[in-house]
């Protein structure tokens, strides 16, 4: 009897995560932040099979392996590369990084600018002075079109870009600003690029905030798209996975990298890291390569993408 419960306390706390992993259940404000937590759980899920086994029960065993089998496969295909479809066009290249209420290192940002050659960068917790910094180091001149939506504080973001841009209307809610634009490369369609900053689902009050931030973004259509940014969630959230249903491929899971963690950077906060930077690109776009970088002063480590277009 005792084992028999033993066996079940490991199981079912595990059982229960898989079931509202799979199922995009939205029971709680406190699920929300937990389930960027699922790879970890999902490498953990093999020790109730074990203790089941060496218990002898065999019930709950075999809910132990359904429930291991089914995080796997929410989890593992991050591990290993994709499909490309037949987008053998110009090559475009996306730099995404959060600079921390503005307190980044705007230099080393630069550098990586003129390292990575983006043609287009979407920076997020874009302060005002954080933009003249840029600025003054020259950023304008290397990416002259601008879409500046600098504010105080965390919720301001921007675009900088090699090619002329037809700015959108800003997605604006709770205060953060995703600043987006329509990208007229020299060779090639026109490309919609959105710098991705939802509220963080910290405390319950900015859950709808969230939720209303993330299904705000433009859905995979005619035109092609990019979102690139913070979107303070990862595959594992609902609201990223109905992103990807709409016709989006996240850059990281395309290339194997899906596991490779972006927040919060070492030595800021005792957290197991996670991924809740990305780069989508509409399906019809190829992923050539795929990088996360290292920048100073910030939480965040800025994402890399370079596409095909079709």
């Amino acid at each position: 009897m005792i084992r028999t419960l033993l066996a079940w306390l490991v199981v079912v706390p595990f059982a229960v995560w898989a079931v509202l992993r799979v199922t995009g259940a939205d029971i709680a404000d406190r699920w929300i932040q937990l389930v960027a937590f699922t790879p970890y759980v999902a490498a953990a899920s093999v020790v109730p099979v074990l203790l089941a086994g060496l218990l002898r029960r065999w019930l709950p065993m075999a809910v132990a392996v359904v429930t291991a089998g089914a995080l796997a496969l929410a989890v593992l295909p991050r591990y290993f590369t994709d499909a490309q479809p037949p987008a053998n066009g110009a090559t475009f290249r996306v730099l995404a990084a959060n600079l921390a209420v503005g307190a980044g290192d705007t230099a080393e940002l630069v550098k990586l600018v003129e390292r990575l050659k983006p043609d287009v960068l979407a920076i997020q917790e874009l302060t005002p002075e954080a933009r003249k910094r840029l600025d003054a180091l020259g950023l304008r001149k290397r990416m002259p079109h601008v879409v500046d939506r600098s504010q105080g504080g965390v919720w301001g973001s921007g675009l900088y870009s090699l090619h002329p841009l037809t700015e959108r209307p800003l997605i604006a809610l709770g205060r953060f600003r995703q600043a987006r634009a329509v990208i007229k490369p020299p060779k090639g369609p026109e490309i919609e690029v959105v710098s991705v900053h939802p509220c963080a689902p910290s405390h319950a009050e900015k859950m709808a905030c969230w939720r209303s931030g993330l299904a705000a973004l433009p859905r995979a259509g005619e035109r092609l798209t990019v979102l690139a940014g913070d979107f303070n969630a990862t595959l594992d959230h609902w609201p990223v996975r109905a992103l990807l249903d709409s016709g989006y491929r996240d850059a990281a899971d395309v290339t194997g990298q899906g596991f490779t963690a972006t927040w919060p950077q070492q030595g800021w906060r005792p957290l197991p890291g996670v991924t809740i930077d990305h780069v989508l690109a509409d399906r019809r776009m190829g992923v050539r390569a795929f990088s996360v970088h290292e920048l100073s002063a910030t939480d965040h480590r800025p994402v890399f993408a370079e596409l095909t277009l079709p």
